[in-house]
């Protein structure tokens, strides 16, 4: 099953929730408003080792973009 992320325009809520594919078109709603959400782009990152002790994104993409680190010490890949 894919997980889908959602946005609630009523409280700003962003979360994510499990559905099968034949729940993918259906109406969802915030968990904390119980309001009717939309549901957002997802991104994701792919990635490869490049050698023992380095993994680097596949297709271009940087593996910091939805980090979420203060620093980027903080997972070692910054």
């Amino acid at each position: 099953m894919p997980i889908y992320e959602y946005s609630c325009p009523d409280c700003k809520l962003k979360f994510e929730l499990l559905r099968p594919l034949s729940q993918a078109n259906e109406a969802a709603f915030c968990p904390q408003c119980h309001g009717k959400v939309n549901r957002i782009l997802s991104s994701f990152n792919c990635f490869r080792a490049a050698s023992e002790d380095v993994s680097t994104a596949i297709g271009g993409s940087s593996p910091c973009s939805t980090c979420s680190a203060i620093s980027c010490n903080t997972c070692g890949l910054g």
